[in-house]
This record gives structure tokens, C-alpha cells and sequence, in this order.
């Protein structure tokens, strides 16, 4: 479960490496609701760039808009199956929901198909 001020790291080459949570897109935090929201694999966050490679596409600093694409809390599939992996993870998408790196390093959850991120479902290495 990701929360608000987490760092997860950042699993494309659009140049950033290590990104902090700064918002959650399309969740209420309405006065007297609860305000820390967790996340999941799927979820749309916003994220401020902590650490970049000088000669990435996006730098150090910068705000953009991520797709959590692994999570160390396991999620729970519908044939009652758990999944987890090893570290926090997003992927840089545009305002349409496609990625903004051209490539994605290691592996993702089979949830993202579910939720419409085909081409981060394409683009990815593993798919578990």
C-alpha cells in the first residue's frame, strides 16, 4: 500500500530514478472523511521527481503523473491467489495514460490490463 510521501522508484528510461508521492488522482479527501488514502497496483498518483539522470527526459524536481506498477503489499487476486513484489514501483504515463519512457524494466502486475494500461502491459518485460 502506498500512501502520501512514500518513495518508490521509478522503473522506466524517462530519466527518473526515485519519485515521492505528493497526491492521489481521482480520491475524495472531503472534510471529516479519512484522509490517508493506500493505494494499489493500478492507481493514478502524482509524484515529484527526487533523484534523475542528468540527461533524462524529465529532471529532478519536476511533478508528472504515475501508474503504480508493483507494490510490496500483497494484492489479492479474485481466484483468492496473493501477489507481492520485492519494491515500490511506478511508471511515468502522459495525460492520456501512456508511458512516457519508451521502455519498462522489470516486471508487472496483471492488474494493469484491467485497468486499461495496455501499452505499460506491452512495453513491460514480465508480466505477473
Amino acid at each position: 500500500m502506498i500512501q502520501k510521501e512514500s518513495k518508490i522508484e521509478v522503473t522506466d528510461n524517462s530519466g527518473a530514478k526515485l519519485a515521492m508521492v505528493i497526491g492521489i488522482m481521482g480520491v475524495s479527501t472531503a472534510r471529516g472523511k479519512f484522509t490517508r488514502v493506500a493505494m494499489g497496483v493500478g492507481d493514478k498518483v502524482m509524484v515529484a521527481i527526487k533523484k534523475a539522470i542528468p540527461t533524462g527526459d524529465v529532471k529532478s524536481g519536476d511533478k508528472a503523473i504515475a501508474v503504480i506498477v508493483r507494490t510490496k503489499y500483497p494484492t489479492r487476486r479474485d481466484d483468492g491467489s496473493y501477489v507481492r513484489f520485492d519494491s515500490n514501483a511506478c511508471v511515468l504515463i502522459d495525460e492520456e495514460g501512456n508511458p512516457r519512457g519508451t521502455r519498462i524494466f522489470g516486471a508487472v502486475a496483471r492488474e494493469l490490463r484491467e485497468k486499461n494500461f495496455m501499452k505499460i502491459v506491452s512495453l513491460a518485460t514480465e508480466v505477473v
